[in-house]
C-alpha cells in the first residue's frame, strides 16, 4: 500500500492519497482546491486515479473532486445521502472500493494483492458524512487505519450545526469509531480550523489514545451533546459561497482564501478618527454584533462575505473588525485577494475597543440591521 497525507496549513484541512503499489490504482479522498501536490505524486509514482472521494459536502474549503475525476476518468464518489446537483457514484454503509487485483486475475497460489476501502456511514456533522476503513490486504484483511473525516478528530468531534447536522447522530458515530480496535490509526479531515472547537493540533491519532484521552470520550450521551452544541465557533469564512460551489449550485471557486498575505493594521485611534467615507465592517456573527459593536460598524458575517461583495462600495477604505482580530485578518486578506485596494485589519478587535473604555452600540433583536453599503 501507498499512503500519503496532504495538510493545508492555511485552512487546517487534510487530504489523502491511497494506492496499490501492485496495480497503480489510487483513490484520492477530500482533495482541496490546489491540485498540483496530488498531480505530482500521481505522475512521479505512475499511479492512475480510480476513485475521487468526498467524505461529505465541505463548508470550509472548495473541493477539486469533480475536476480531478473528470480529468483522470475516475469515479466521483460520495455517500448516497449527499444532496448535490451533479452525478456521482453513490456509496452506502459497508460498501467496499478495491484498488488491488480481483481474485480471478491473480496468479495461482499468490495471496491477495491490493488495498480495500470500506465505507462507514458516520453522520452527525452532516447527514452524508462517511468515514473510510483502509485495509492493506497483502498483510491482513483487517483495517489498519480509518479516515475519520469530521466524525472524529484528535481530541474532538465535528460541529453538528451545518446543513442537517445532528448532535445525537454525532454521538453515535463518534462511539462507533471508538469501538474499532485500539491499534487503528486515525487520520481525520482536519487538524485545526472552524469545523471543531477542541482539536489538539495533531493530524493523526489512534483509537486507543482517543478512548483514553479525548474529553468527549469520557462523556455520556447527554453531556456529549451539550458539549458539542455550546460555544460553537463562528461559521467559516465564505461558507455560504463555498458550500453552494461544492453542491454544484454555483461556481464560486474564487471564494476560497488562498493567500495569507499581510494586510495593513489600523490601531484604535485610527479607527476612531477614520475618514468619513470609510466603511467599518464587522464580520462577527449577527448575535455578536447586536450584543455590542463599535459605533458606525456595519454587520456582514464572514460566512456570507463572498456572497455580498457587490454590496461593498468599491474604492472606499474598508476597516475590518471582529472579536479579537483573527477572523477580521482572514476577511481582510480575502478582500485584498479579490481586489479591494484599501483594506485594513483592526488587531485586538472589539475586545480591545471595549477594554480601552470606548463605547459600544447595541441593537435590539427586532431592529433590522443596516446594509453594508450604508
Amino acid at each position: 500500500m501507498y499512503f500519503q497525507q496532504f495538510l493545508n496549513q492555511l485552512h487546517g484541512c487534510a487530504s489523502y492519497l491511497i494506492a496499490s503499489r501492485h496495480t497503480g490504482a489510487a483513490a484520492l479522498v477530500d482533495p482541496g482546491i490546489e491540485t498540483d501536490p496530488y498531480e505530482e505524486v500521481l505522475a512521479v509514482r505512475g499511479f492512475h486515479l480510480r476513485y475521487v472521494i468526498d467524505t461529505h459536502i465541505h463548508a470550509d474549503h472548495i473541493s477539486s473532486a469533480r475536476a480531478l475525476a473528470a480529468k483522470h476518468g475516475a469515479q466521483l464518489c460520495l455517500h448516497a445521502a449527499a444532496r448535490v446537483a451533479y452525478p456521482f457514484y453513490a456509496l452506502t454503509d459497508g460498501d467496499e472500493l478495491a484498488l488491488g487485483r480481483d481474485v480471478g486475475s491473480r496468479p495461482a497460489g499468490e495471496g491477495p494483492w491490493g488495498v480495500r476501502l470500506r465505507v462507514l456511514h458516520t453522520p452527525g456533522h452532516r447527514p452524508e458524512l462517511m468515514s473510510l476503513l483502509v485495509a492493506d490486504t497483502e498483510r491482513t484483511n483487517d483495517p489498519s487505519l480509518v479516515l475519520s473525516a469530521d466524525a472524529l478528530f484528535a481530541g474532538d468531534a465535528g460541529r453538528p450545526d451545518f446543513g442537517g447536522g445532528d448532535p445525537a447522530a454525532q454521538y453515535e458515530s463518534f462511539h462507533r469509531l471508538l469501538a474499532l480496535p485500539e491499534y487503528t490509526a486515525v487520520f481525520p479531515g482536519h487538524f485545526e480550523g472552524p469545523c471543531g472547537k477542541g482539536m489538539d493540533g495533531r493530524p493523526f491519532t489512534t483509537i486507543g489514545f482517543e478512548r483514553l484521552h479525548s474529553p468527549l470520550a469520557q462523556l455520556d450521551r447527554d453531556a456529549f451533546i451539550a458539549a458539542i452544541t455550546r460555544d460553537i465557533p463562528a461559521r467559516p469564512l465564505n461558507m455560504t459561497a463555498i458550500e453552494a460551489t461544492n453542491r454544484g449550485a454555483a461556481d464560486l471557486s474564487w471564494a476560497m482564501l488562498t493567500n495569507a498575505a499581510p494586510v495593513p493594521a489600523a490601531d484604535l485611534a485610527a479607527v476612531a478618527v477614520r475618514p468619513s467615507d470609510a466603511l467599518l465592517l464587522d464580520v462577527r456573527e449577527p448575535d455578536e454584533y447586536t450584543q455590542g459593536h463599535i459605533p458606525g460598524a456595519v454587520s456582514l458575517p464572514q460566512a456570507d462575505l463572498a456572497s455580498h461583495l457587490d454590496d461593498l462600495p468599491p474604492g472606499r477604505p474598508l476597516f475590518v473588525v471582529c472579536r479579537s482580530g483573527s477572523r477580521s485578518l482572514r476577511a481582510a486578506q480575502f478582500l485584498t485577494q479579490v481586489g479591494f485596494p484599501h483594506v485594513a485589519n483592526i488587531p485586538g478587535g472589539t475586545l480591545a475597543w471595549r477594554r480601552a473604555g470606548r463605547p459600544l452600540e447595541r441593537i435590539p433583536a427586532h431592529v433590522e440591521q443596516p446594509s453594508p453599503t450604508v
